[in-house]
């Protein structure tokens, strides 16, 4: 008897979903191949990083179930490290940069969740908080950053020593290349036996700890793991752009990437890239029109709205619809 003879309807199904799955991520690799041939490399980039930063923090909120308001703290903390770094040893390549500022902000992330994840709720998010604002001014008076001026001119250099990245064309591969491996971190942790754990505890903590998971020791991986990919979205900003400044560090960025992962849709994997692309765009259109000085005031409206009539967020709406009328 054949393998597929002996597939039940349900791994069937499974596997047609898997190859949908995989076919949609080739797609958007194509898709993100050819894209600075077709739009402004910089811009993207942007996108790009500020998406890693959102589904970093989709990780924490939409699988953990826990509310950071301070996740501008490690985008800020891999940004400074890296660009410091860069700045003062001209020696030093991109690479190692990034890495160095990626595990600074897993240090720290390490820090906050150990003094955070014993509490829950509204408790839970005003600590991160508070610790996030201590980062901040910890930073406006550090002089390795700056102060107020921050981080200017830091060195784009050559990627393992060889490759030239001061193009904007090889920088956006690069940078491409950075968030595919964070966003495959994130795919793989969120489908792994440890996700389905997150999962159950976002669901209901009681009943996994009566089952015997040491919730706080997985919701500690979640805050780590977060952590360290925001980092590394904000290394490689900071890289991209040649600068590092206290607006990373402001609490503002932290209320802005709620607001990426709400608009595109808490607890789906594309949903905070789609909110980021938004966010990003929108920025970016209004800036440059007379309107400029109401980026906030818009970007409120639009999230109010989309909230009130996609309680899902965009990508959670379209996956309901999908679910109900093709499945």
């Amino acid at each position: 008897m054949s393998t597929t003879q002996t597939l039940t309807p349900t791994m069937k199904r499974q596997r047609r979903a898997n190859l949908r799955r995989n076919a949609f991520y080739l797609i958007l690799i194509v898709v993100g191949m050819v894209a600075p041939f077709l739009a402004y490399p910089v811009f993207l980039m942007k996108v790009l990083c500020f998406a890693l930063f959102a589904c970093a923090f989709n990780l924490l909120l939409g699988y953990a179930g826990l509310l950071s308001f301070g996740h501008a703290a490690f985008l800020a903390t891999g940004g400074y490290i890296t660009g410091y770094l860069l700045a003062s040893y001209p020696a030093m390549t991109p690479e190692m940069g990034i890495i160095a500022g990626t595990l600074a902000a897993v240090v720290l992330g390490a820090a906050f969740g150990a003094l955070s994840i014993r509490r829950q709720g509204i408790y839970f998010a005003m600590v991160t908080l508070a610790l996030a604002q201590l980062v901040y001014f910890a930073y406006v008076q550090s002089p390795f950053t700056g102060g107020e001026d921050g981080l200017h001119g830091v060195p784009r250099g050559e990627l393992f020593g060889i490759i030239s990245l001061r193009s904007n064309l090889a920088m956006y591969y690069f940078v491409f290349a950075v968030f595919l491996i964070g966003f495959a971190i994130i795919q793989r942790a969120v489908h792994s036996p440890y996700g389905q754990v997150l999962k159950a505890i976002r669901e209901n903590e009681p009943r996994a700890v009566s089952l015997g998971y040491n919730v706080d020791a997985y919701k500690l991986v979640a805050f780590i793991l977060s952590a360290g990919i925001a980092g590394l979205a904000g290394s490689t900003k900071t890289v991209v752009f040649q600068l590092a400044s206290l607006t990373d560090a402001h609490w503002h960025m932290s209320g802005e990437v709620i607001l990426m992962t709400l608009l595109g849709g808490v607890g789906t994997l594309f949903g905070p890239i789609m909110g980021a692309g938004i966010v990003v765009s929108l920025q970016h259109m209004l800036g440059q029109s007379p309107l400029g000085n109401w980026v906030s005031v818009i970007l409120g409206v639009i999230f109010v709205v989309c909230v009130l009539s996609f309680r899902s967020g965009i990508v959670g709406e379209i996956n309901k619809m999908y679910h109900k009328n093709f499945k």
